[in-house]
């Protein structure tokens, strides 16, 4: 004999030869030859034991102290503890202490991809639900596109899209709808004229059907850079040398006009390109600066030549005056006479008192 105690909120099982044989609550009792209790705390959520379930379900007392819950394949159980969510219990038979607490079970079919709008849209993003769930955030400047089982469903607006995790296939394709820029970098082309150089080009665009870009489209962004790549190969050769070096805007202009069609069937609106840079060969650029500095001579020769011609006929025209009016050739004589005395720190005199006389003369007529 043994004599065993029970406390509060506890239960012991008694098994005789691996059977289930009574139900022990709180209490002191007398075990017989032979028998065996297990202790179960039933604050303790879950009763978990190495017996077969279906043969403790026999004896009455035990369903009694329990709660017996059987989730379906497609199905998940939500356990709710005194009126919060405590946790997710998946398929199969479970069985849980009733003990002091309330419980309550809400099953959910998860056979179908979409949540029932009765589950709490906040239990979603607690952790034991996590793991049943497959979640897809949308961002204001996004859209996307919904594909279930590989079949193009609708298209997403900004958002939080959550749905139950299946066998069903769920796939979301998303794309920005901002203003997006792309670079067309070193492209080496050969102008009308068989000149080699590089070209950098730049566009900015946005998606404007993302139907077209996503789904009628495989990876439009490339196929965009190929579509303006060859606009602006074919822009480029129609030009010679020198008529691209004087206009370079051209170029913008005709590869708009040839890839806004092309683009538009990519569900891409262009918004404005341009010609970045244009880099010239080494040997092209030594003639190129060459040609510059000639023409830079060339055009200083010039001033300088219009400068002497306009300074030869003012003195033309001075002396012209001068011979006519002798008044006007007595003060430029006064103005150099006024020059030279700048130039003059001390004047010696000699000679008699005929000399300021002689100085007067020379400012009088």
């Amino acid at each position: 004999m043994k004599r065993v105690a029970i406390n509060t909120n506890y239960v012991g099982l008694v098994f005789k030869r691996g059977k289930l044989k009574s139900v022990l609550t709180t209490g002191t009792y007398w075990l017989g030859f032979g028998e065996d209790i297990t202790l179960y705390d039933m604050s303790k959520e879950y009763f978990y034991t190495v017996a077969e379930l279906d043969i403790l379900l026999e004896n009455e007392d035990f369903v009694n102290l329990i709660h017996l819950v059987n989730v379906a394949d497609n199905e998940l159980a939500l356990v709710y503890q005194n009126s919060n969510f405590k946790n997710v219990l998946t398929a199969g038979r479970h069985a849980i202490w009733k003990g002091l607490s309330t419980y309550t079970f809400v099953k959910v079919d998860v056979s179908n991809i979409n949540i029932d709008e009765t589950v709490d849209k906040n239990l979603l993003e607690k952790a034991p639900l996590l793991s049943y769930i497959r979640a897809y955030k949308v961002e204001s400047f996004e859209k996307a596109l919904l594909f279930i089982d590989g079949k193009f469903e609708r298209m997403l607006e900004a958002g939080n899209y959550v749905y139950w995790k299946n066998v069903t296939t769920i796939q979301v394709l998303k794309t920005d709808m901002r203003q997006l820029n792309m670079e067309i970098i070193g492209q080496e082309i050969l102008t009308k004229d068989k000149a080699q150089l590089r070209v950098n080009f730049s566009i900015q665009y946005k998606v404007d059907d993302i139907i077209k870009a996503l789904l009628q489209n495989k990876d439009f962004d490339k196929q965009l850079y190929i579509t303006i790549q060859l606009a602006l190969r074919e822009s480029v050769g129609l030009m010679t040398f020198d008529e691209l070096m004087e206009s370079k805007e051209k170029i913008a202009a005709q590869v708009m006009e040839l890839t806004l069609a092309k683009a538009a069937d990519l569900g891409v609106k262009l918004t404005n390109c341009g010609v970045k840079d244009i880099i010239l060969p080494g040997d092209v650029k030594e003639i190129m600066n060459q040609v510059l500095v000639a023409e830079k001579r060339a055009q200083a020769n010039i001033i300088t030549r219009r400068e002497e011609t306009a300074s030869t006929r003012s003195l033309l025209n001075t002396a012209k005056l001068m011979e006519d009016n002798n008044m006007l050739y007595k003060l430029k004589e006064m103005e150099y006479v006024e020059k030279i005395a700048e130039k003059i720190n001390n004047i010696s005199l000699s000679g008699s008192g005929q000399i300021v006389d002689q100085l007067k003369q020379i400012f009088v007529k």
